[in-house]
């Protein structure tokens, strides 16, 4: 199948539930990219900064870029004045780097903060004990500059279907946990970036707004040799 047959089957699937598709373009070309774009999709997720930057300036300006992937602190300086939602942020530091480049150009930029659910060490984030205790300190509030939407997690690469729902429960509950504590003003929980491909559907049981399709839109990558 094409990708605009793959966008339109889910794009059935997730509309009626509120969910919203994050095109993964990571590793494919421009000219796929914007086969997507004329299908109608507008949101495409990067995984790195390097890549994320000449897609950026190569292809339409109406385009929502997320960038999904670990963000070091010394890239940021690079999306900040056109990145639509940082998904991936996952420790006090790299937020204060956001707001300090943020502040330099006078924009506001959107973020989620990801929380470590996985049963992987390969894996980022913040834990539940650790994200409360940030959350009671005040820690996100002379942050002016980031606008925190939400939270993002990565479930285990497991075919254990009873795992994946274990670790997604654990993000929908922090998620609503969260949303009924008092929170700073640049702080609110509107959006749960959870699922990719191999598991979306799961995400979708649990609250997901957002969900992170690669190879279901554009097929399995080819990864550039090293």
């Amino acid at each position: 199948m094409d990708i605009k047959t793959n966008m339109d089957l889910l794009n059935r699937e997730l509309r009626p539930a509120g969910v919203r598709l994050v095109a993964v373009s990571k590793t494919h070309a421009p000219e796929r990219i914007r086969e997507a774009y004329e299908a109608g999709q507008r949101i495409f997720g990067e995984n790195q900064v390097q890549e994320l930057v000449p897609k950026y300036e190569a292809l339409p300006k109406d385009i929502e870029w997320h960038l999904i992937g670990h963000l070091q602190t010394n890239k940021v300086k690079y999306i900040v004045p056109f990145v639509s939602l940082i998904h991936a942020v996952d420790s006090l530091k790299l937020l204060q780097e956001i707001n300090k480049q943020g502040g330099k150009i006078n924009r506001v930029v959107p973020c989620l903060l990801q929380v470590y659910i996985a049963q992987e060490e390969t894996k980022y984030g913040w834990d539940r004990a650790e994200l409360l205790a940030a959350v009671q300190q005040g820690l996100f509030r002379d942050l002016p500059f980031v606008d925190i939407r939400g939270l993002m997690g990565v479930a285990s690469l497991t075919d254990h279907v009873g795992q994946i729902e274990a670790e997604m429960q654990l993000l929908e509950d922090l998620f609503y946990e969260l949303q009924h504590l008092t929170l700073p003003a640049n702080m609110k929980m509107k959006e749960l970036s959870l699922g990719m491909s191999s598991d979306y559907r799961i995400a979708m049981r649990h609250g997901t707004t957002l969900v992170r399709l690669g190879s279901a839109i554009f097929g399995n990558r080819n990864y550039p040799k090293p």
